[in-house]
């Protein structure tokens, strides 16, 4: 009997032991699960520091920012003189992000500055023993998408019907401003699309990478687009269409983005300013006030300068034979002499001079003659050669077939 219980306790001493070993393990679990995870933000560990984050506002200084944060002005000016280089902390910009890292010390002495430019480029600034600037970038994947849609009233709606960025519309407004009226869309015009969009760590949006295919059928009629390299050194692209011809046109459609023609080039149209009969030989394009105007095509400006019926203006001369003039602007934005590039801003749409509310008058001449811009045959640019375009074909085929597969969307 006194064996049977001597076995007795060393069974419950052993079971006793084994539970406090259980014990232990499960609160060795508990204080595993409570260390917090690694938090890994513009390549630095930030649990390792006292994170301050911001936005740069208005009035806001690089100088202000660090003296908040206990940076004395010398140190200021010392960073400063060494990164100005890399980083000019005279030219931070009110609204965008930054991270400010310091010490976990009872100093809390700032080690690093992080300054977003945008959503993927941003830079560092190393404000400790060692003091220096570089640039980095987030990590981006880029995604392949197809997407098609239908005019229903215009062509952002369209896109936001099929819930995609408003950046397509303008991807898509500039491969074919030469090509298609986009003040003329119909209801039931159709699109397709191949394009790329750019993520930050597979997950947050960053925006359009290109648009690689896509084809605009546009009063039943397709208007094909695919980007193709023509210049292998300086790896420049354009857009082309099923028959090699180039995209691109001597001079743009218009002057300026999503407006509405509110009078076109007449010989005979009543003048609201001056209440009466009169020739109108332009093309009047009613927008927003600061609305940027643009350059339709490359040239030399002739005059830059006000009047009180052009209001601000300014002239082009784009060669021997093509002229442009863009009345009642805002404010010019260019000088007279000055060279200019097709799509460069040269000044705001206003109400200056003879106008009853804000818009642009884009006149055209051809030969000294003013001329409807609609009417004319004006010159593209240059096609793919003979010589080249078996190798271009044999690119677009299957991005052809591609678009082909997608359903169009119809109302």
């Amino acid at each position: 009997m006194k064996k049977l219980s001597t076995l007795i306790l060393i069974i419950f001493a052993f079971i006793a032991c084994n539970d406090d070993n259980v014990v232990e393990e499960k609160q060795e679990e508990v204080a595993v699960l409570k260390t917090p995870p690694q938090v890994k933000k513009y390549g630095f560990v930030i649990n390792d520091y006292e994170v301050v984050e911001d936005t740069i506002r208005p009035g806001d200084s690089f100088g202000n920012i660090m003296g908040e944060q206990g940076v004395s002005l010398a140190k200021v000016y010392e960073i400063s003189e060494k990164v100005n280089d890399t980083f000019n902390p005279a030219r931070i910009v009110a609204g965008k992000k930054y991270m400010i890292l310091k010490a976990k010390d009872s100093a809390q002495t700032p080690q690093f500055f992080i300054y977003e430019e945008n959503k993927i480029d941003f830079t560092v600034v190393g404000l400790g023993d060692e003091i220096k600037a570089y640039k980095k970038q987030r990590p981006v994947s880029v995604k392949k998408r197809e997407v098609s849609g239908v005019i229903t009233s215009s062509l952002s709606e369209a896109m936001q019907d099929q819930g995609l960025s408003n950046l397509l519309v303008y991807e898509l407004s500039n491969i074919y401003q030469w090509s298609i009226d986009f003040f003329r869309l119909q209801k039931g015009d159709q699109f397709k699309m191949v394009y790329h969009e750019k993520y930050i760590d597979d997950t947050i949006f960053a925006g359009i990478d290109r648009v690689e295919a896509a084809v605009f059928r546009h009063s039943d009629k397709p208007f094909y687009a695919f980007e193709y390299e023509t210049d292998s050194i300086t790896n420049k692209s354009s857009y082309y269409d099923d028959e090699a011809k180039a995209l691109q046109s001597f001079f743009l459609k218009a002057p300026l983005d999503y407006s509405r023609i509110s009078s076109r080039y007449s010989k005979r149209r009543y003048h609201p300013v001056q209440k009466r009969w009169k020739a109108h030989l332009g093309t009047d394009y009613a927008a927003a006030h600061g609305t940027p105007i643009v350059s339709t095509a490359d040239g030399t400006v002739i005059a830059a300068s006000y009047t009180s019926g052009n209001g601000n203006y300014v002239k082009i001369r784009h060669n021997n034979k093509y002229t442009t003039q863009y009345l009642h602007m805002t404010k010019r934005n260019v000088r007279n002499g000055q060279a200019v590039k097709q799509g460069d801003v040269i000044g705001f749409v206003g109400s200056t001079g003879l106008a009853t509310g804000p818009h642009v008058c884009y006149r055209f001449w051809v030969n000294g003659k003013q001329v409807d811009p609609y009417r004319q045959n004006l010159p593209t640019a240059k096609h793919i050669e003979d010589a080249h375009k078996d190798e271009y074909y044999a690119y677009i085929e299957p991005l052809k077939e591609q678009l082909d597969k997608i359903p169009y969307k119809n109302i």
